[in-house]
């Protein structure tokens, strides 16, 4: 698997450098950033699998960058570690409030910074996974209402595939059976075509049995390893 892809937004270069050092030799691939506008900017254009936030910043602070990232089409899941010297409860509960989910105490501590890293990654990974495509070929039955279309998938993830098939359109609600080959499992869901045009249609998955969502996840894993 590549690096996990992190932003790390601190207006104080001392502590920007700190954490860029630390976290690029925990193997991750960091974008550091001093202008929480310009970071603001990022956010709505790539995927990052997980973002540090420092609080106290001008123009948007932290706070304001949060509500940011999870109002994001490509972010609004994404990890968020918010960074700060206060302590106060009401700080943490409004940080929270507006989507953190985890806190690095400043002055920053290479210690803590790196098993905080480390007990954040698996959820970092289990996000990058959600998301993350992976190519996939086999036959697949979707259904609409009594119709009937059968066709090929070209890739999955844990919310969704990517499929070829005929009579399914935007906005359907449909059901899909397909085999997973290296699982040997077929998968019965049902989803709603979010997209389409004359060779594809994306479908998110909505309701899904517990031996299909394991399955999947198993054979993304397995995609996935290098």
């Amino acid at each position: 698997m590549l690096s996990l892809k992190v932003l790390v937004v601190e207006d104080d270069p001392a502590s920007l450098e700190l954490m860029t050092e630390v976290l690029r030799s925990l193997e991750a691939d960091v974008r550091p950033v001093s202008d929480s506008q310009q970071a603001a900017i990022l956010v709505s254009q790539e995927k990052f699998d997980g973002i540090f936030l420092d609080l106290e910043m001008p123009n948007l602070d932290g706070l304001a960058l949060a509500q940011e990232v999870r109002t994001s089409s490509w972010n609004r899941l994404t990890p968020i570690v918010i960074v700060t010297g206060r302590e106060e409860r009401d700080t943490m509960h409004e940080a929270f409030s507006t989507g953190a989910n985890f806190f690095l105490q400043k002055p920053i501590d290479r210690h803590k910074l790196s098993l905080l890293f480390r007990a954040v990654r698996g959820t970092m990974v289990e996000n990058r996974r959600r998301y993350a495509r992976v190519p996939l070929q086999t036959e697949v039955t979707c259904t609409v209402g009594s119709k009937v279309s059968r066709g090929r998938t070209w890739n999955l993830s844990y919310g969704g595939i990517q499929v070829e098939a005929g009579n399914i359109k935007p906005g359907d609600l449909v059901r899909l059976s397909f085999r997973l080959p290296t699982v040997g499992i077929t998968v019965n869901a049902s989803g709603t075509v979010m997209w389409g045009n004359e060779n594809r249609q994306g479908i998110k998955f909505t309701t899904m049995t517990d031996e299909g969502e394991r399955a999947i996840r198993e054979f993304v894993s397995q995609v996935e390893k290098p």
